[in-house]
């Protein structure tokens, strides 16, 4: 592992051999170091071909290595970058597949570059809160135009090679080779190895633009829109200016020092953050990623209501077949009407062809009977909430279904453990709790239960990827990870409401902090019936949590939320916008005055902090119980479940980077207050041990 060296002729070929994307790890750095020296030391070599074996030019960036030691020792891709630069003799780069990040970067420091067709090309630092580092800020806008390299850096998307190359003037790509691309590399390494020097460096292009001053105030004001609470965005275009208003080797140190900078923000902490818990999500501890897996070669889903339907298009979107199972032909019938009129929308839009809403709708059967079903690989239930009608519904699947079949319910509360005991095979039984609508929503919590088998956790973390989900793995406890939270930060939200707070207060201040939704409009949304139903178990099940009576107060009014037109705010027919309802600050004032409370003035800060601290202490607990594995899970359950900030990283995160003494700190106050629930701000074992010895979750 690491760079593989052969001559061909009078080429050296340096091939990167770092599977499965070529990353720039430290040894395939070596490699190339190493290569390029032999090379140049070879007076039989007249030239170099630099190109990555596999499914890969280079992706990057060696995850595996990000931030240790061996990420920054040298050779690292700077000295690399300078030492094909400063090559006696000419460097192609042989560019496929995928050429991004720091791959990208190593290939514009050779003198000559050629591309297979498809490749995908990007720079996607921006996306993990940092710019470019090892000088493609200056070095890409040399060869596209200051224009098409400053959008490439700050969308950090990819743009396919053949589009880059058919731009007017552009210098990133030599030629496009259809065929053989070591064999077109290889013939124009030999042609220009055969001219001598000098060779053209991507350093000494000279780069212009008609109107800079203009340009760039207008990319300025355009990205600081677009990018609220990153810094990124903006430090690209500072770093791109720089290429234009610089000396080379002035807008290299320029590019250093913000790249340096960024590293130390909280939002780059939260991103890079984000994007390794999202790979970490799917390791689970005692489950070895070389478990065999069941094929799924075919789904069924029972009940074909708003989840239902849901649940199927992600199946069928990633080409499986579906047979759906309903109890009356009308409910089977209004199904399949959502689900086509969902991706007959997506077509008015242009982000499907027919042709694809054909394919997909002749993928999806119907049935009344349990039988059709049978012989599906999977089946998922999603029915009403309540385990009688769960019940029901488990004991039929126990009969019909073939052996090996993965029985899956999307209860979002019930326990799975009571749900597997229904049937004679629990290790088959699993929990899939999708989001709504769950066409949409990236979260799917896989809840394991007491008897689930490895295989079938690990084909169901597999079967999550493959329908674009990120899945994360909860334990068996009320609520799993999301909802069992969600608990505790409502509650919180209605001792607010008695203290003195309005619910537009706390949503505004809740959205202000970056959440996309206020609790209060989420109950509207969610319907705040579930809530109360919730509630009502809690009263009989967990007689000494208190909550407050004002949600209830809500729900006796009718006042259910958008669906009713009226919940913590009246809406308008038709629409979603939020209106501050005077009937319920008058119902919140007069439910204070029974109670005795006097309102106070509370701050934004508060709302903030005694909301989101809720939420870290009982992910603390669920981490102490083993519920989550680990603390970036809880967060992953967080940012793609319930519109956590990205840019604080989830609950847990953002726990560690105020600094958990603090944390605990700030709940000693809350448990002082005497109209809180002082119990629950006693801090959790866990969250209170990494305080006390000055750690963190993550």
């Amino acid at each position: 592992m690491g760079a593989l060296y052969e001559v061909r002729g009078h080429v050296a070929v340096i091939t990167l051999d770092n599977p499965p994307v070529n990353g720039l790890g430290y040894d395939t750095r070596v490699g190339i170091a190493t290569g390029i020296d032999r090379a140049v030391a070879d007076p039989a070599v007249t030239a170099i071909v630099l190109t990555g074996a596999g499914k890969a030019f280079s992706g990057g960036a060696d995850i595996k290595e990000f931030g240790s030691p061996k990420s920054v020792a040298e050779p690292n891709l700077l000295t690399l970058i300078k030492m094909l630069d400063d090559s006696p003799k000419p460097v192609v780069a042989a560019v496929h597949s995928v050429a991004m990040g720091g791959g990208l970067e190593l290939a514009l420091g050779a003198h000559y570059r050629v591309a297979s067709p498809g490749t995908q090309v990007a720079l996607p630092e921006v996306k993990i809160g940092l710019i470019p580092g090892a000088g493609d800020t200056q070095r890409l806008p040399r060869v596209l135009g200051v224009e098409t390299a400053l959008n490439m850096i700050v969308s950090g998307e990819p743009v396919k090679s053949e589009v880059l190359a058919g731009l007017p003037g552009q210098k990133l790509f030599d030629k496009i080779i259809d065929g053989d691309l070591l064999a077109g590399a290889l013939a124009l390494a030999e042609e220009v190895g055969a001219k001598g020097g000098p060779h053209p460096r991507v350093r000494d292009m000279k780069l212009s633009h008609p109107s800079p001053d203009a340009y760039f105030g207008f990319v300025r004001n355009t990205v600081k829109a677009m990018s609220k609470n990153f810094p990124a965005p903006l430090k690209c275009v500072d770093a791109v200016e720089g290429a234009l208003k610089r000396k080379f080797d002035d807008g290299m140190a320029f590019e250093r020092e913000i790249f340096t900078a960024l590293m130390f923000t909280p939002e780059c902490k939260a991103l890079r953050h984000a994007f390794f818990g999202e790979r970490a999500a799917s390791k689970i501890p005692d489950v070895p990623e070389d478990t065999p897996q069941r094929p799924i070669k075919a789904v069924a889903v029972i009940g074909a209501g708003t989840m239902g339907g849901g649940i199927a298009m992600n199946f069928l979107n990633a080409g499986i077949p579906v047979t759906m199972l309903e109890m009356k032909q009308d409910a089977l019938d209004r199904g399949v009407a959502t689900i086509r009129k969902n991706y007959e929308a997506q077509v008015k839009k242009g982000k499907l062809k027919q042709d694809k809403l054909d394919a997909r709708m002749a993928l999806l059967t119907t049935t009344l009977n349990y039988a059709d079903v049978a012989q599906a690989d999977m089946v998922i239930e999603a029915v009403f909430e309540e385990m009688g009608v769960k019940e029901k519904v488990f004991r039929t699947l126990d009969e019909v279904m073939k052996p090996g079949a993965i029985l899956a319910s999307n209860t979002s509360t019930l326990d799975v453990n009571a749900i597997a005991a229904f049937t004679k095979r629990p290790q088959d039984v699993i929990g899939t709790h999708f989001f709504s609508p769950a066409n949409v929503m990236k979260l799917l919590e896989v809840v394991r239960g007491a008897k689930t088998s490895k295989d079938v956790l690990a084909t169901v973390m597999a079967m999550g990827k493959k329908i674009k989900k990120t899945s994360v793995v909860s334990g068996v406890c009320d609520g799993f990870i999301g909802n069992r939270m969600i608990e505790q930060y409502s509650r919180q939200a209605g001792f607010l409401l008695e203290e003195g707070a309005t619910p537009e207060q706390v949503d505004k201040a809740m959205e202000k902090w970056g959440m996309a939704m206020g609790p209060f409009r989420m109950g509207d949304l969610a319907g705040n019936d579930i809530g109360w139903a919730i509630r009502k178990r809690r009263y009989i099940d967990k007689p000494g949590m208190r909550y407050s009576k004002t949600a209830d107060l809500l729900c006796e009014m009718g006042r259910y939320g958008q669906k009713t037109g009226a919940g913590w705010y009246d809406y308008k027919p038709g629409k979603r916008d939020a209106i501050p309802s005077p009937v319920v600050v008058e119902m919140i004032a007069k439910y204070r005055t029974e109670i005795g409370m006097k309102p106070r003035k509370i701050s934004d800060e508060e709302i903030v902090h005694r909301l989101v601290y809720a939420l870290v202490n009982e992910g603390a607990k669920i981490l102490e119980e083993g519920i989550a594995s680990k603390a970036s899970d809880i967060d992953m359950v967080y940012l793609t479940g319930y519109g956590f900030p990205l840019f604080r990283g989830g609950p847990m995160c953002y726990a560690d980077q105020k600094g958990l003494y603090n944390v605990v700190h700030t709940m000693k106050q809350f448990a002082a207050n005497p109209h809180d629930d002082a119990t629950f701000w006693q801090p959790a074992p866990r969250l209170a041990r990494l305080a006390a010895e000055g750690k963190s979750f993550t």
